[in-house]
């Protein structure tokens, strides 16, 4: 019975540290930047299969009001990050995944906002999905609209983008939950059937040998 409840244990254990490894929850980035303060441009894009191996780089881009055309401003690979435009020199820093390169949250952050910093910036995922037999590459691009003032307000996307953090780690946390429950229940009834199983093979060899010592010694008579 100890072995059954150690193999539930350690199977549920494991269910619980692969699911919060892929949890992900896409939350919009703030839109409102406050002049000589510092920004996090938020960016984060899940894969829809978190137990699929992969790789990305990001870049970012900016077009600034006025402007027509997206400028590359940063970008982040293999080699780590890279500062492109000399707009953003020494004010741009990765605030995304560390330590992997299976990025999902490719935020950066903008130190010494300046009036000139408000625009559009683009982020692009290029991430390659590596399967049994092949590889397959996508793309995803977020946008942020950014508006640098002189005070803070509290903006209706900031309360929204809060209030979908808050209902998606509920979720996930509600289904990590029933997902144990299910597995609880499925393990529970297969280690049931398994001591059934072992008692009435037990069973069938003591009956099986008492049989045999009954015809010893009616030989034997």
């Amino acid at each position: 019975m100890s072995a059954v409840w150690l193999m539930l244990l350690y199977l549920l254990t494991s269910l619980l540290v692969s699911l919060s490894d892929g949890a992900c929850a896409e939350v919009d980035s703030d839109t409102e930047a406050v002049a000589g303060k510092g920004f996090k441009l938020g960016c984060i894009s899940c894969k829809a299969r978190p137990e699929v191996e992969a790789s990305a780089k990001v870049s970012w881009y900016f077009q600034a009001k006025g402007e027509n055309d997206y400028a590359p401003i940063y970008e982040y690979d293999e080699e780590g990050p890279h500062i492109i435009d000399e707009r953003f020199e020494e004010r741009l820093d990765w605030n995304g995944s560390k330590r992997s390169m299976d990025i999902q949250d490719a935020s950066i952050y903008l130190f010494n906002v300046t009036y000139n910093d408000s625009g559009t910036y683009s982020c692009k995922f290029t991430r390659l999905l590596t399967y049994t037999f092949y590889e397959y590459e996508t793309s995803v691009t977020k946008v942020v609209h950014l508006t640098v003032v002189d005070k803070a307000t509290r903006g209706t996307a900031s309360i929204v983008s809060e209030v979908m953090m808050y209902v998606s780690i509920i979720g996930l946390q509600a289904w990590l939950y029933i997902e144990m429950v299910y597995c609880f229940r499925k393990i529970s009834a297969a280690g049931e059937e398994a001591l059934r199983e072992s008692a009435n093979a037990e069973y069938l060899a003591i009956a099986s040998e008492s049989k045999d010592n009954c015809a010893g010694v009616q030989v034997a008579e």
